[in-house]
């Protein structure tokens, strides 16, 4: 298949619209998961939770706008959707299991959280060098296998515990939403294949509606706006323990981002410069910052949008913008969001498939320019540092008996892919950090 063309320029205004749609779609799955969770997990009520998912789509937005567009030195300006992080589930579900916790303790970890990130951002901003193509290369490639467990649990209807998980029915459907897609692919060209996914999304819906399968039971009880207001469950509270383990959280999400920032580089064909990458992990911990104070939870850049990205080849940031905007106006309008949330998870496997498969392909066109011969230790490298991002996957219980603060960190597979690359680069190829240092410092621009 060959690559699509870039495009940077703002789409016209329907075009645009519709590529924002498609962007929505393909995130909003992951983006309501976090806030149905913990409040299940907190036993709140109905409407309770719909407050959550509320505040949760409307700072998503407005985190959204601050990372594409930029706000002064706030934001890479990349094509970036944010969403809810699922790195910060386990501790948050310790919060709402602790009876001394609960919902105010977690909104003051995260505020905390959100602070720490905009103050450690320039500092990890720093450690730039210490990511040549070998490192990239092979986190960009262990976050595209990571998420192809999202995927492949989406074609089997998104509960592996679910008795129906894997069902013809799920498999035929996500089946039928792949093929469009690979067709408008193969096919199609300009704008058409720029919304192949959405196309096939729409197509696999339309299947599924048609077979019953669609859910709108309780749409009549969805008001049509409701008014995101900042802390609209009480004052937060500020526990060490539990503003110490969201800020190791945030830790894990800025090193996540600096992959997909990395990934994003290659695809719109800028390379991430110091100042680009500060910019984009000060957005992390403002959107943080606004979640905790809008009733919601830490902030990154949603890794399924930038397999969304490199498959449609459109890398204008006004893309995500508008996203953001929809993700806003679905956070006051529980009505549309009801049924944006009615698409079953089968429909988006087959999308799923080809995004993240993106992301791997991308991490791996990165590798083949890696010099294997000269420097004889890049192949342990790339070697290594996949096996270990692996261990999550294939051996989720492995560290079990680890303690509970540490779980945070070996649960991320993309964490240990990192810090592996990471110290095995610079044991094998100590010189390249060393003159990567006594460079010229980068310069940063500023990217409308």
């Amino acid at each position: 298949m060959t690559q699509p063309v870039q495009s940077t320029a703002t789409p016209p205004p329907v075009r645009l619209v519709i590529l924002a749609i498609q962007h929505v779609l393909v995130m909003y799955a992951g983006a309501v998961a976090v806030p149905l969770i913990l409040g299940a997990a907190l036993k709140l009520p109905r409407d309770q939770v719909a407050l959550l998912i509320n505040a949760d789509l409307f700072a998503c937005g407005v985190a959204t706008f601050i990372q594409a567009y930029g706000v002064g030195p706030v934001g890479i300006r990349f094509p970036v959707m944010m969403g809810v992080t699922f790195a910060s589930l386990s501790p948050m579900l310790a919060m709402a299991n602790n009876p001394a916790l609960g919902l105010q303790a977690i909104f003051g970890s995260v505020i905390a959280a959100g602070v720490f990130g905009i103050l450690v951002a320039p500092f990890i901003s720093r450690l730039l060098r210490f990511f040549p193509s070998v490192v990239t290369g092979s986190i960009i490639t262990v976050i595209g296998i990571t998420l192809m467990r999202i995927g492949i649990n989406w074609i089997g209807g998104g509960r592996p515990a679910a008795p129906d998980f894997g069902a013809p029915g799920y498999l035929g459907v996500a089946a039928l939403v792949l093929l469009v897609i690979l067709l408008l692919l193969r096919f199609s060209a300009g704008f058409l294949r720029n919304t192949a996914v959405l196309i096939g999304i729409v197509v696999g819906y339309l299947l599924t509606l048609a077979l019953g399968w669609g859910n709108l039971d309780g749409l009549d009880m969805q008001p049509w706006l409701a008014v995101v207001w900042p802390l609209q469950f009480g004052l937060p509270r500020f526990d060490l323990v539990a503003c110490l383990s969201m800020c190791l959280v945030m830790v894990v999400v800025m090193i996540e981002s600096t992959g997909m920032f990395l990934a994003l580089g290659t695809m719109v064909g800028r390379p991430v410069s110091e100042g680009d990458l500060a910019r984009g992990l000060r957005a992390d911990g403002v959107g943080t910052l606004i979640g905790g104070i809008f009733n919601t939870f830490p902030y990154t850049s949603f890794s399924q949008n930038v397999g969304l990205v490199g498959v449609t080849g459109v890398t204008s940031p006004m893309v995500c913008v508008a996203g953001g905007g929809i993700m806003l106006l679905l956070g006051l309008m529980p009505k549309i969001a009801f049924i944006a949330a009615s698409v079953p998870q089968c429909v988006l496997g087959g999308a799923g498939v080809v995004m993240f498969g993106m992301v791997a392909a991308t991490g791996i066109r990165i590798l083949a320019s890696v010099d294997y011969e000269g420097r004889r230790g890049n192949v342990f490298v790339v070697a290594i540092s996949i096996g270990f991002g692996m261990i999550p996957l294939v051996a989720p219980t492995l560290f079990h008996a680890a303690p509970e603060m540490l779980k945070t960190v070996l649960d991320s597979g993309i964490l240990i892919a990192s810090v592996t690359a990471v110290a095995l680069n610079a044991f094998f190829n100590p010189d390249q950090i060393t003159a990567a240092a006594h460079e010229a410092p980068l310069v940063v621009a500023d990217h409308a």
